[in-house]
């Protein structure tokens, strides 16, 4: 008897809580432009190594905004940097942190879409996370991520700029 009156005293305490909630939530959105800028800084990052990649920007909600593919990059980087770049993206981790992370059999790691192979990087602005960055076509996932980094660095300035 005591639980349930304890119970039912809790979830009244909590009800004026909830009403001091806002109703709209605003989040910060990386731009179509800014998308643009670091799938073009990865490429480059990448052109002065001699490696040809794929790269893809995607939102928050891991939606692609952005896909570029060098000259010769290979179709199957398509793929990959947008898997890599969701992954990055849904976990708020750079996935060379993560590479070993899920491998018994039936664990997250085996969804289909995620790919934990280095080579994507989570992009924040004034602390939010505001997307991702995935490459692929390099020789190995640490030059792939190498890449991304550069291009989140050309306008990291400017990400650290952004208002709320």
């Amino acid at each position: 008897m005591k639980s349930t009156t304890l119970a039912i005293g809790l979830l009244f305490v909590s009800v004026p809580a909830l009403a001091d909630l806002p109703v709209i939530i605003k989040i910060p959105r990386l731009t179509l432009e800014a998308s643009e800028k670091i799938a073009q800084g990865a490429i480059a990052a990448c052109r002065k190594e001699g490696i040809q990649i794929g790269v893809t920007v995607v939102d928050r909600s891991g939606d692609p905004m952005v896909f570029m593919r060098d000259t010769l990059a290979p179709r199957v980087t398509i793929e990959i940097s947008r898997q890599k770049a969701y992954t990055a993206v849904n976990f708020n981790a750079p996935l060379s942190t993560m590479e070993n992370r899920f491998t018994k059999p039936f664990s997250v790691g085996k969804v289909d879409g995620l790919l934990f192979s280095a080579g994507g990087i989570p992009i924040e602005a004034a602390g939010n996370i505001v997307g991702a960055v995935g490459v692929s076509g390099a020789a190995t996932g640490e030059q792939d991520e190498a890449c991304a980094r550069d291009g989140v660095k050309s306008i990291q300035m400017d990400l650290e700029m952004a208002g709320p």
